[in-house]
């Protein structure tokens, strides 16, 4: 789907679908969102750009996602996407900038899109006055939606974390426990990877700030080189925060694991005493199941009475031992 944004008398003009290469011209930022060929055939057309396809896109080469063409620069960058459904992921995004146009073409929509384009439909003349401007305010609409999402995870991570030690402190129910640990195991697995996801969106916007920093005399306005340097420090402090929330979560997913590992072991000693506690009386059942002619205990009045004492001491006695070395 092909969307455009245009500014027309101070009032915003949003049109979808196939427009005349005027209309495509005239337009500041043109958004493709699953382009159809005829959709990436009129923008090329129209503006004299070349649009990148799906597998150039998720090409990993730094030479393949920042470069010069022309009077054009090519940006591309892996975006976190999904979150708020629990169905999230990564997508490449590319931006294409030149003097009078911004192109983006996705094939997954982060809500820093759709924030942003919601914001424009409400403020166009001020957010939309120059190409460099719309990918720059793009730009920090996802790094405030990033800073959101590490926000949450972390206090997810939290909740997860205090309920499992709650449980363990208090000596809760087995079946409790084990739900409240699957559950802090799950939200420590879904922190390391929406972290992970974050991460890389970060690193990706680093990388194109600081290629654009050598275009910027060319392409991006004086009245908005500020911009770069502030998406660039709170770049530097969301990667700071992100490092953090993962040590945070391998330190909370050690103590999860060694907790379930301490119950774990509890379970085998107790299996290992009863093991130990049955073998002499085992023993002594098996000694006297056997069906030999000469035995004296046989034709004994006491041998039956006798026998079973044994056994109930012989099962007695490791167990004492045991508490006496304080292994139970």
């Amino acid at each position: 789907m092909l969307t455009t944004f245009t500014v027309a008398n101070g009032a915003l003009v949003a049109l979808e679908g196939t427009q005349t290469p005027e209309a495509l011209r005239a337009a500041v930022w043109l958004d493709l969102l699953n382009p159809t060929r005829d959709e990436e055939r009129a923008v090329q057309t129209a503006l004299g750009l070349e649009v990148p396809t799906r597998e150039e896109m998720q090409e990993i080469e730094s030479s393949s996602r920042l470069y010069r063409e022309d009077e054009a620069v090519f940006l591309t960058a892996n975006f976190l996407y999904g979150v708020e459904e629990g169905e999230f992921g990564s997508t490449p995004i590319t931006f294409v900038l030149a003097a009078r146009h911004l192109v983006t073409v996705r094939y997954a929509t982060p809500k820093a899109f759709a924030v942003f384009a919601a914001r424009c439909r409400k403020h166009p003349p001020s957010l939309l006055r120059s190409a460099d401007h719309v990918m720059l305010g793009l730009f920090e609409q996802v790094v405030d939606r990033l800073a959101d999402v590490l926000e949450r995870v972390g206090s997810d991570m939290d909740t997860a974390s205090r309920s499992a030690f709650r449980s363990a402190k208090s000596g809760a129910k087995a079946n409790r426990r084990d739900a409240d640990l699957r559950e802090a195991l799950i939200a420590l697995g879904q922190v390391g990877e929406v972290t992970s996801r974050a991460s890389e969106t970060l690193l990706g916007l680093s990388r194109i700030l600081t290629f654009l920093g050598t275009e910027r005399d060319v392409l991006i306005r004086k009245e908005n080189t500020g911009s770069i340097k502030i998406i660039l420090r709170d770049l530097r402090s969301l990667v700071e925060h992100a490092n953090f929330l993962n040590s945070k979560a391998n330190f909370l997913l050690d103590a999860v694991l060694g907790i379930i590992n301490i119950d774990q072991n509890g379970i085998i000693k107790t299996f290992t005493v009863a093991s130990v506690a049955l073998m002499p009386p085992t023993l002594v059942a098996s000694i006297y199941g056997m069906n030999f002619q000469h035995m004296p205990e046989l034709s004994w009045h006491l041998g039956y009475p006798m026998a079973l004492l044994v056994m109930v001491a012989s099962a007695i006695l490791p167990v004492l031992f045991f508490k006496r070395k304080g292994w139970l």
